[in-house]
């Protein structure tokens, strides 16, 4: 499975504490200006010195290290603020500096690993969970996803509260293309590229092959099989290429039963329009049918398979970040 590295740090720590290497966790809690990495970007330092991820884009990188590493030697998290110089900030792609605040936490006493298990098992098992940590206290405690914390899961937005940090533990982010046609074998590595992990999903054999789509995952199963078997929630995306309503629609009618936050179906408004009536002959309301993106991605005047692959990958970020 692909994923940004920062998004498999807990995951990554817990092997490396497990096997008696130790591991400390490097978070970023907060940032003021254009700092080089967002709020939630980790780091993880095992006692060898090993480092996976990042919290500053190599400005602070460091300096973190060192306080991880001191952090294994006595057992203590901390709270450490960098300010990043505009030199700084400009080798890792920025106009200008900012100021971050990281957490750094030793997986022991400080940070258990019983909570740190809870969290990777809760992300294999794509249940989204919250790890709060009172910043005075030092006290440690896991939320589920709702209730104060909704909007939080919902824009998978990590931040201080008061006292306390929100780390959001969002399961991974899914992208299911149904068709394995020209705009797939653009979309598909652009998906990865965003931090998704990407399926294939067409029936015909000959068309979704590993030589056409190296290095992903494919399903030849009927669509709505598929579907099924990988278990939609809202953190899935799902587009629909065939131009093939045998094929389409029954991924289209497991989509809209489901809580995934995007389906994106290729066609022109005539074709959609011809959709739409077959959905509501099945018994689908408008409403339901108006989660459709179609045509799908956005209107930037795409021409080609790569531009088309493009525009959707640009609208799922939309949807993604900002809502429908």
């Amino acid at each position: 499975m692909d994923r940004a590295d920062h998004d498999s740090i807990p995951e990554i720590a817990l092997g490396w504490h497990r096997a008696g290497r130790g591991a400390a966790i490097a978070t970023v809690i907060e940032t003021w200006g254009s700092a080089p990495r967002p709020v939630g970007s980790q780091l993880a330092v095992s006692g060898a010195g090993e480092m996976m991820g990042s919290v500053s884009g190599g400005c602070v990188e460091g300096a973190v290290v060192e306080e991880a590493r001191e952090a294994l030697a006595d057992g203590m998290s901390r709270v450490l603020t960098y300010g990043v110089s505009d030199e700084e900030a400009f080798a890792v792609g920025l106009a200008c500096g900012g100021t971050i605040r990281v957490l750094v936490e030793p997986v022991g006493p400080q940070l258990p690993e019983a909570i740190l298990a809870e969290i990777v098992a809760a992300r294999a098992g794509r249940v989204p969970v919250a790890y709060v940590v009172d910043l005075d206290t030092r006290a440690r405690r896991l939320a589920p996803k709702g209730g104060a914390l909704a909007d939080r899961f919902r824009t998978d937005k990590s931040g201080v509260e008061g006292a306390e940090f929100v780390a959001i533990h969002n399961p991974p982010l899914r992208m299911i293309v149904v068709g394995a046609v020209h705009i797939a074998q653009a979309l598909l590595p652009m998906a990865r590229a965003c931090g998704y992990d990407p399926l294939l999903v067409d029936p015909r054999e000959a068309f979704a092959s590993s030589e056409r789509f190296p290095g992903h995952a494919i399903s030849h199963d009927w669509p709505d099989e598929a579907l099924a078997a990988a278990g939609l929630d809202a953190r899935t995306a799902v587009v629909t290429l065939t131009h093939d309503p045998k094929l389409d629609d029954p991924a289209i009618r497991t989509a809209l039963g489901s809580e995934v936050f995007y389906l994106g179906c290729l066609g022109s408004t005539r074709t959609h329009a011809k959709r739409v009536a077959r959905l509501r002959e099945a018994g689908f309301p408008d409403e339901q049918i108006g989660r459709i993106h179609a045509p799908v991605g956005a209107d930037i005047g795409a021409k080609s398979p790569g531009e088309i692959a493009v525009s959707i990958m640009a609208q799922i970020t939309e949807v993604l970040r900002r809502g429908a």
